[in-house]
């Protein structure tokens, strides 16, 4: 066992990708970052958050010293509620103290790597098309084509493909313009970099593949009716091929500064297929983690999460022949281990749907590089 993560990364590991079995227990967010915090020390310069990729640009710029509050920071620079989370204030707290007299190149960067999509809704294109037809300085009716903002974003848009309008002649015509101004992006590069600055041209990049990704989102919503296998698993599928994208694009702007940590659900990370299934209907998919790790190779390392018990989500001890309870007998607090160590075992199945926990499976014990098992969700949330 082990609470160094040093005895966990490879020299060739650019992307360590430290996964979550829940949401719900903020004892993963705490032991995060500390984790984080010894892999400054190993040379990691960045971490990226399950949250909006756009709206976390306002948190880098705070940590990076910007001005501006750290509850303002918090309220506006994370979507899906995370900045609420007394772990991510600590974390945003600690990394702009760190960065504080330190130069550009050694100070530490956030990054969200998620697109702004709830279950029963996704927001309109246009503001993210907007920030990109502005830089490129492109005399564009984009309004004319989006309509109200609402139309997009109300839950009917997501939930029912008759009131979605991803499939209209309106929202095809938008998906060529910012294919059109992706391709312009990146043909007026060198003057756009050189009158601008290389990080602007960044953000235009990242908010025009963000109304890209939502641009696609609304597509698949409106093809298939709401409660159809076919239909969850193209949007699951969506949602994931745009967070491997993001990261493949944060690596490559933190490529020569050091590695990255990404943090997220499991499922997200994990090489194998992700899986969800409520009644009749479900999807499994290739998520973020199982793409990137065919495209990164030794280069991208998993630390899949495990949880015993937890107050916050009224879990008890799990049973002792469970994967969760061998990993309980060994670390009764939090400790790393090697999925090598722990001897064939049964799924966990005293959970509920509520919880959103996904117990521990072989198939993806035997693709983990290691796990990160917290055996107490209270004890291990306060040092």
């Amino acid at each position: 066992m082990t609470q160094d993560i040093r005895d966990v990364i490879t020299p060739s590991c650019e992307l360590l990708a430290l996964g979550e079995p829940t949401h719900q227990e903020p004892a993963f967010g705490r032991v995060r970052n500390e984790l984080f915090a010894q892999l400054v020390g190993c040379g990691f310069r960045s971490i990226a958050l399950e949250t909006d990729r756009v709206a976390a640009l306002a948190v880098n710029d705070y940590v990076q010293g910007g001005a501006g509050s750290l509850d303002t920071v918090l309220s506006e620079g994370f979507s899906h509620g995370w900045g609420a989370l007394e772990p991510n204030r600590r974390l945003i707290a600690w990394m702009r103290d760190h960065n504080r007299n330190r130069p550009p190149e050694q100070r530490l960067a956030f990054h969200g790597f998620d697109t702004p999509t709830e279950n029963y809704s996704a927001p309109s294109p246009r503001a993210y098309l907007e920030h990109a037809r502005a830089y490129l300085g492109l005399d564009l009716d984009l309004t004319r084509l989006a309509g109200d903002d609402e139309r997009w974003s109300r839950a009917e848009a997501v939930m029912d493909p008759a009131m979605s309008p991803g499939a209209t002649a309106e929202a095809g015509q938008l998906r060529l313009i910012a294919d059109d101004m992706l391709t312009s992006l990146y043909t007026r590069a060198p003057e756009l970099i050189e009158s601008t600055s290389r990080e602007r041209w960044l953000r235009a990049r990242t908010h025009l593949t963000a109304g890209l990704g939502l641009l696609r989102y609304h597509h698949e919503s409106a093809r298939q009716p709401f409660d159809t296998s076919p239909r969850v698993t193209a949007l699951l599928a969506t949602r994931d091929a745009h967070m491997a994208q993001n990261l493949l694009d944060i690596r490559d702007i933190e490529a020569e500064r050091g590695p990255t940590l990404v943090f997220a659900n499991n499922g997200h990370l994990q090489r194998t297929m992700s899986g969800w299934h409520l009644g009749d209907v479900g999807a499994d998919w290739w998520g973020a983690g199982s793409v990137l790790a065919h495209l990164l190779g030794e280069r991208y390392l998993f630390v899949v999460g495990s949880l015993g018990r937890s107050e916050a989500l009224g879990l008890g001890a799990p049973a002792p022949d469970t994967y969760e309870g061998l990993l309980q007998a060994r670390f009764p607090t939090w400790a790393l281990t090697a999925p090598g160590t722990l001897a064939p075992a049964r799924v966990r199945t005293d959970t509920e749907p509520r919880q959103g926990y996904a117990p521990l499976a072989q198939a993806t014990l035997d693709t983990a590089d290691a796990v990160l098992h917290i055996g107490d969700g209270t004890a291990a949330a306060h040092p």
